[in-house]
């Protein structure tokens, strides 16, 4: 169930990124952010696409807690995600 939740979160983030950002920047930042949960480390996040925001600890929390359960996913689940993530990066 952890592993379908966090798929369905990622699903809707590729969602919202692919269909309603019309902004370059804002397309650009989801892209970031999606890659660095993928194959990055929590730490990466805020130094990376959130490190221009204050992020507070409940949102590090959260943050962490998802991370993890990306790293959870089967590995070709994983995969199949970094794949897609190309695609659309591509």
């Amino acid at each position: 169930m952890k592993g379908s939740s966090t798929l369905l979160l990622v699903a809707a983030a590729l969602l919202c990124t692919c269909g309603l950002a019309a902004d370059e920047d804002n397309n650009e930042f989801f892209m970031d952010f999606l890659q660095t949960l993928l194959v990055g480390d929590p730490e990466e996040l805020y130094t990376g696409p959130l490190g221009k925001y204050e992020v507070n600890a409940a949102c590090r929390e959260a943050l962490t807690t998802l991370k993890s359960c990306i790293d959870g996913l089967q590995p070709t689940y994983k995969a199949e995600l970094i794949k897609l993530l190309v695609l659309v990066l591509g």
